[in-house]
């Protein structure tokens, strides 16, 4: 039986609670395994948003192996590749934990299935897909393009987004966009009301 000392107890049970807490923020994407490496052979403690199809009480990894034998190995690798057993793709982040000695006793390990995203991804491209390199129609008012730039420009420069701007910055906003002529445009109005997230009349007020 392992020897546990009160501060490896107190450690394997604070990472619990973060192995636990991460788990459920990035939920259901990420698998969160905590490691114990006291006992590389019944490594692993905790596994929560299973992906790879491991159970507690399976052994460590080859990370979990080189953390044990060498206590300068690297702390934290993140991003790197993996593949879980089935053939996906992964991205995983190992964080080793240290005792006060220096000594590895456990690791906190992330793996994101890439197969998730890459399917979404698809889906998403396959959405927003279109036809032809023509222009039929146009659902916009002319010139609404630049009146969306001018006021992503001037949210950047604030270093905010453009439904985030406070009131006192609408003002200047506006009194920018009339100055450049962008108001002159047909339905600005509208298309500063909607890009900032306002009511039309809230952008009279803001013009006044």
């Amino acid at each position: 039986m392992k020897k546990t000392s009160p501060e490896e107890t107190t450690l394997i049970s604070q990472l619990e609670q973060i192995a636990e807490g991460l788990s459920k923020t990035f939920s259901p994407f990420c698998e969160v395994v905590l490691h114990d490496l006291r006992d590389p052979q019944q490594a692993i403690l905790a596994i929560h948003n299973n992906l790879s199809g491991r159970s507690p009480g399976d052994p460590t990894t080859e990370l979990g192996l080189a953390r044990i034998a060498d206590p300068d190995y690297p702390q934290i690798i993140a991003n790197y590749r993996n593949q879980f057993s089935d053939g996906r793709q992964v991205k995983s982040t190992s964080i080793g934990i240290k005792d006060t000695s220096g000594k590895y006793v456990a690791a906190l390990c992330m793996n994101v299935d890439l197969s998730l995203f890459r399917g979404l991804q698809g889906m998403l491209e396959q959405f927003g897909s279109v036809t032809g390199d023509t222009l039929i129609e146009s659902l916009e008012p002319s010139g609404a393009d630049v009146i969306r730039t001018r006021i992503d420009q001037f949210a950047a420069r604030l270093a905010t987004t453009p439904r985030a701007l406070k009131a006192a910055d609408r003002r200047l906003l506006l009194q920018e966009l009339k100055d450049s002529g962008c108001m002159d445009i047909r339905r600005a109005m509208e298309t500063v009301a909607a890009h900032l997230g306002v009511s039309r009349a809230a952008v009279y007020t803001y013009a006044k």
